[in-house]
């Protein structure tokens, strides 16, 4: 990671025209300030580079794991976190993102075409490099867990999946079980534990300890394998909805409980801290350094020391991470500088937004209120639909379709923002962390035990960690509600929704759905080539 101290003059004028469907804009700003700005982002930083692993673990970002129409899309989208309203000629893209959001997605969904597709494509290039025969047993081991992984997705989302081991081989369709036990084993195989429901014993195991958050150790297959073993009663479940299925909330809590004890991680707070490559120089609101939970997500987050496993995302050299352009509205260029200009889709629903309830966690999770350019003065929109030109982000959002207001809507920036960033950010993309671990132990020992407060203790930390009073008690919703705060767009939601049996209810432009909506379709065109589809469509 280097740093890049550069002085500019700028005097001049933006005039950009990329948007997203076909409104253009056009903006006018004057940057009259001499700039110093640190703590950008040039190259990809630590962690490893182009070794044997890169092509297969590169597949994390093909699948869109931070990015439009994939996996990212299908987790927020779907659930009670964000929407993408149509503006006028805006987002409205065929009709897809509505079907999302109202549970009335088809076979022919883009979304649900692009997942299906892009995680076989990541299942068959971890199929090419452990068939090549030149990986050593810790490569092997790390390869079976990320394809474990991409079939978890998989599994996730469709239910009765193809489960390939060889590079374009086709195999028939196994049931969500046959998923489930075939995950299961290959990630025990690669822990070398036959069994986690009496602890966890890794003396056998092929994989290291060494942390590199762009790799899988010992820590991070432990993460998804736990993963795994929180959703198990969703997964071997008789009948859609039912939650009947096998438990194996031990296991997730002992695979938990590991991580915290052995793997040396932290949680990111006091002294955790690096330079805010999104300060503004003359707006002092702006702190100098983001310290704690902010810098678990910020630009410059790579090796943080609470990141086990993550996306290597960077602007110039792995792109794919659009979630400025996805989000913020066209002239909020002029915040940050962008070289490209946003494209004004993805927002918070209000509901979701006002459950933060003044927690510490809500002002570094959302951009909102008036917003202001570069030198400190008020954006515009001169195309305002409500008569009043300044850019303000409101919780409110008057309707979907057809005419959704172009400022409605606080915008995601938990992922923050860089002065001068490209359409692609450098932040990486947290999949396994050790605040998810401490709530998926807490979980796991709560359900375990039909306790609630055994959930307290892990909650509590993280509110500490954010400066919030410890809760004295605990049920279900409010552990769903803190869950909600604490991982809040990092692509959880939907999964997180269906395991509480929420995701069939009912929020903001969005009628109840039943049970058949907590699997996707599969795609059409795997229809036409034999493979049974899911109930209900």
């Amino acid at each position: 990671m280097k740093n890049l101290y550069t002085t500019l003059f700028i005097l001049g004028l933006f005039a950009v025209t990329f948007s997203c469907t076909d409104l253009e804009e056009e903006l006018r700003g004057v940057i009259t300030t001499n700039i110093s700005v640190q703590g950008i982002a040039t190259d990809a930083g630590g962690g490893a580079g182009a070794d044997a692993l890169e092509g297969a673990f590169s597949q994390l970002r093909n699948t869109g794991t931070a990015g439009h129409t994939n996996w990212f899309s299908a987790q927020e989208l779907t659930s009670d976190e964000m929407v993408v309203t149509t503006k006028g000629g805006d987002w409205y893209d065929g009709g897809w993102l509505i079907d999302f959001h109202k549970h009335q997605y088809k076979s022919t969904n883009p979304s649900v075409n692009n997942n299906w597709n892009s995680h076989y494509g990541a299942v068959n290039a971890c199929n090419e490099l452990l068939s090549g025969g030149s990986l050593d047993a810790n490569g092997t081991a790390q390869i079976r867990a990320l394809r474990a992984y991409f079939f978890w997705r998989l599994m996730d989302l469709y239910g009765n999946i193809q489960l390939p081991t060889a590079p374009g081989a086709s195999v028939a369709q196994s049931t969500r079980a046959e998923a489930f036990a075939f995950i299961e084993s290959e990630l025990l195989a690669a822990l070398g534990d036959s069994d986690l429901s009496d602890g966890v014993d890794l003396t056998s195991t092929a994989l290291g300890t060494a942390k590199d958050a762009y790799r899988l150790n010992q820590f991070g297959v432990l993460g998804i394998i736990s993963k795994l073993y929180l959703g198990a009663e969703v997964y071997l479940e008789s009948a859609a909805g039912a939650k009947d299925g096998t438990p194996h909330y031990t296991e997730a809590a002992n695979a938990a409980q590991y991580i915290i004890d052995n793997g040396g991680y932290a949680l990111c707070a006091a002294g955790c801290k690096g330079i805010n490559p999104g300060k503004r120089p003359d707006v002092a609101s702006d702190p100098d350094e983001l310290e704690g939970f902010p810098h678990v997500f910020a630009p410059n987050n790579q090796g943080n020391v609470e990141h086990i496993w993550t996306v290597k995302y960077d602007a110039a050299t792995a792109g794919g991470f659009n979630l400025a352009m996805m989000a913020l509205h066209y002239s909020s260029q002029l915040t940050w500088n962008f070289d490209s200009q946003p494209w004004n889709g993805y927002s918070s629903l209000e509901a979701f937004y006002n459950s933060f309830n003044g927690d510490e966690r809500q002002k570094w999770s959302f951009v909102e209120g008036p917003q202001l350019d570069f030198g400190g003065n008020a954006l515009l929109d001169y195309a305002t639909d409500d008569g009043d030109p300044l850019l303000n982000y409101t919780p409110f959002i008057n309707e979907i379709y057809p005419d959704g207001c172009r400022e409605c809507g606080v915008r995601p920036g938990k992922f923050s923002y860089s002065q001068f960033g490209r359409s692609s950010m450098d932040n990486d993309f947290t999949l396994i962390r050790l605040g998810q671990v401490h709530l998926i132990r807490a979980e796991a020992l709560a359900r375990a035990a039909g306790d609630w407060s055994l959930a307290l203790a892990d909650v509590n930390a993280l509110r500490a960690r954010v400066g919030m009073g410890a809760l004295a008690a605990m049920d279900a919703d409010t552990f769903l509600a803190e869950r909600g705060k604490e991982m809040f767009s990092e692509a959880v939601r939907r999964t997180d929704l269906i395991r509480f049996g929420k995701y069939g209810g009912t929020w903001w432009e969005k009628p109840a759905s039943d049970a058949t909506k907590e699997l996707f379709p599969i795609p059409f065109d795997r229809i036409q080539e034999g493979l049974t589809q899911n109930p209900g469509y």
